[in-house]
């Protein structure tokens, strides 16, 4: 077993074997800040508080997305299930048109891209941006809601997706 302290110089090759071992929900996140449709996929998901209801999750400050999401008021944050795993690598991928080929969607009566068929979406209003070392934490406010019929989620776990 490797022991970690803090305290010394810490090897990050470490941190993230052991975040690779740690199964996680698989979500797209997609804005639109006036330059088009934009979109990623994030695995940093998390519900904060349910009154009011709050979310959050990580974006890498180099990520083509960045700019959209730091420009956005609001974004779609996508649930993915089973049938998702393409969908999921295309907005895993960079240097490609995410919204091109065989990916459906659609804007909102409000603007926002939103993916057909995801497992669940949710529209936030983008409330905070927090920089968090080489990341930014984002805080969004539910807004909206749409829920899909039940299916088995789409996990990531040491670096390939999974299926319950």
């Amino acid at each position: 077993m490797t022991v970690i302290d803090s305290r010394s110089t810490f090897d990050t090759s470490i941190f993230r074997q052991v975040f690779r071992r740690h199964a996680a929900g698989v979500a797209v996140v997609t804005a639109d800040a006036g330059r088009g449709a934009a979109g990623l996929t994030v695995t940093s998901l998390a519900s904060l508080s349910a009154e009011p209801p709050l979310l959050s999750f990580s974006i890498v400050a180099t990520a083509s997305v960045w700019p959209h999401l730091r420009d956005a008021e609001t974004a779609v944050v996508h649930l993915l299930g089973a049938g998702h795993t393409e969908l999921a690598r295309t907005f895993a991928t960079s240097g490609i048109d995410r919204f091109g080929g065989a990916t459906r969607w659609r804007r909102l009566p409000t603007g926002e891209p939103v993916l057909d068929d995801a497992a669940a979406w949710l529209r936030i209003s983008i409330e905070h941006r927090h920089p968090a070392g080489g990341s930014h934490l984002i805080i969004g406010r539910v807004e909206e809601a749409e829920l899909a019929a039940e299916s088995a989620p789409l996990l990531y776990h040491a670096g390939t997706f999974h299926v319950l």
